[in-house]
Parts: structure tokens; sequence; C-alpha cells
């Protein structure tokens, strides 16, 4: 049993009958617009972060605010149903919401390919995929026990295969703004079968405006190979959001290939700084399992989004993946497992030492 928690720590108590006026969980079915008929699940932590999980698009999460600020950033597209056979081409932005999460892979991450393996669409099929859900965990104050989750289970599979699972789980505590992410990917082939995955974190205004400070720490090149990147470049300050560029209007875009570094724990930290709103954020994730950070720009009015997106590869595909050896092959029962964590940061010295992070990056050569 858990141990019941002091009423200094808990201020609610004796004063409210129902869970839902603190916060937990709440599922429920979008009905109007694009997204009629989306599952659904708003998880409020009663701390100031709440969020949308899009329980028919992979539990990818949609909007995402701490207090009365928006983080992420919603395209244009908005929510959309599943769409199972959005794997041609780019066929994928068609239902990309962006969102505060968008999930890609399990066996592709990068631009529309096709070789001897197969044809293969932007970002794979993951993303278009609904959950099962299996379990929800309501937080119950009132014995002290405050940890809540929903897990769901999500398959990309077909006759004669590949069958990859993805067993998600998302977990946070009442009266704390953080979330958690414990994925796990299974290969149910009786075939050995590729693996990439990066996770898809996009931000927007208000945290992301004029000044905001982006965070991140390692050696990095810019997408395109170019020294003189119009945005990644030495002479440029990339890790302060500009205003909106008109050289980013439609497809317009800057991307960086990041090796991050990791502390002395092994985690990896990315994060935003907005000094207006004295708001920071930090994404936590583990260099052992997701080796690379991805930082997007795209400045484009009304489009104004930077993401960032900690993958077990940069979006190269499997095909170079594959020239390059580092693909990931998972054998028939293999598994690989993933752990995220994403907060709000409320003292001055947690500001200060993600502050910090900046001053150690460098410049790939």
């Amino acid at each position: 049993m858990p141990e019941t928690p002091d009423s200094t720590s808990l201020p609610w108590k004796g004063k409210v009958g129902h869970v839902s006026q603190i916060g937990g969980i709440e599922t429920s079915v979008l009905d109007n617009g694009p997204g009629r008929g989306v599952r659904i699940a708003w998880v409020d932590t009663g701390a100031g972060l709440r969020y949308k999980v899009v329980l028919d698009r992979a539990m990818d999460i949609a909007e995402a605010f701490y207090l009365q600020h928006g983080l992420s950033w919603i395209s244009q597209v908005g929510i959309t149903p599943p769409s199972r056979f959005s794997d041609k081409g780019v066929d994928w932005l068609r239902t990309f919401t962006g969102g505060f999460l968008t999930t890609c892979g399990l066996s592709h991450v990068g631009g529309p390919e096709e070789d001897d393996f197969g044809q293969r669409g932007l970002h794979g099929h993951i993303s278009n995929l609904p959950a099962e859900v299996v379990s929800i965990k309501q937080p119950d104050p009132f014995s002290g026990d405050l940890d809540m989750h929903i897990s769901g289970v999500i398959r990309e599979t077909k006759v004669f295969g590949p069958h990859l699972m993805l067993k998600r789980t998302i977990s946070g505590k009442l009266g704390q703004p953080f979330l958690e992410i414990k994925d796990e990917v299974v290969n149910q082939s009786n075939i050995t079968v590729p693996h990439m995955l990066l996770y898809h974190f996009n931000f927007g205004w208000p945290l992301v405006d004029e000044g905001t400070e982006i965070i991140w720490k390692g050696d990095w090149s810019a997408r395109d190979g170019s020294k003189n990147n119009r945005i990644f470049n030495r002479n440029n300050n990339f890790k302060k959001c500009p205003a909106p560029l008109q050289a980013h209007a439609g497809t317009g875009e800057d991307v960086a290939f990041i090796k991050p570094e990791a502390d002395h724990s092994g985690s990896c930290k990315a994060g935003f700084y907005n000094p207006k709103l004295d708001l920071a954020t930090v994404l936590i994730f583990k260099k052992e399992q997701l080796p690379w950070l991805v930082n997007w720009q795209h400045w484009g009015e009304n489009e104004y989004v930077t993401a960032l997106e900690p993958a077990t590869h940069p979006p190269i595909g499997q095909s170079q993946a594959r020239e390059e050896r580092t693909l990931i092959e998972l054998g028939p029962g293999e598994k690989r497992e993933y752990e995220l964590r994403f907060e709000i940061l409320g003292t001055e010295t947690e500001k200060k030492s993600l502050l910090e992070i900046n001053n150690y990056s460098t410049i790939q050569q």
C-alpha cells in the first residue's frame, strides 16, 4: 500500500470529493471537424501541465499546455483520423498534426524511398495506426497514491510480415508538472526486420517565440552538409528563436543532425527557455537508447515551429542506414526499450542549470 502523505504535502486534503477536481485522465471522442470520431484522452497533472493523447494516432500527443501557455505546435491539418495508406511519397504530411509528439517509424525514418527491400513513404506507418488501450490508472489522492498512467498497444503489421508491436505507457504523478513515456518495440515476426524510431516533439508559440532559447548540447552538422547553411552556420545564433522568416515560406526549413552529449548518468537533455514568460522546459532521454537528436527549424509565417527529435538514427531512411551499416535489425522476439521524460522547470537553480548546457555545445568542423 502506498504511504499516505501528510496534510502539508496534500493541500487538497479534506477539501475535495472527486479526483477530477484536481486532475487525472479523461477519455472521450471528438465529435466535430476533420477529427470527428477520433478517440482521445485528456491528462491533467493537477500542476498546470495538461495534454491530449490521441489514442487513434499511436497514442501521440496533440495539444499540451502549462498554465495558460501553449507548448506544442499544431499544424493547419489539425487532428485527423488514422490513415493506414498514407505511406506513399509525402502523403504523411496530409495527416501530420504536428502536436507535442508525433512518432516516426517503426521501421523507417526519413524521406520517401524505394529499393530492393521495398517502397517506403515519409517517416513510416506508426503515427497513422490506432492504439488498443490496455489500461488506465487514475490517481487516488485519498489513499495517497498519486501515480497515474495510460497504456496501449499499437501494431505495425501486415500478412507475411513484418509484425512490429509498440507497447506505450504515458505516466505522471498528480501534483507534479511532468510526463514520462516508456515504449517497448517488439518484433513479433518470424523473420528479422529493420527498425528505426524518431520522436518528433514539436514546439510552438508562446513557448517558442522571438528570443526563446533553444537548448541542446553536442556536435552537429547541417542536414544539407553545408558549412554555410542559412540557419545552421557558425555565424548565426541558431539557438535563439527568430521572428517569422520569409525564407521559410512554403517548404522552407533547416535541419541539424546532432550527436547529443550525455551527462554522468548517460542522460541527454534538450529544452527551451522563454525569458518573456520565465518558462523553462526540458526533455530528457538516454543516449544508449537514442543516440541522435534532430533540431528542425521552420519559421514560416503562421507555420512557426521548431522540433527537438531524439532518435535511433537521423532521418536518413532505411537505404542509407543499411548502406552505412547502422540500421537496427530485430530478430524474432527481440525488443528495444525507450524512455523519455518531459518536465517544467520551476526553480531558478533548475533554469540556470538548463541554460548552462548551451555554453558547452561544439560545432562540427
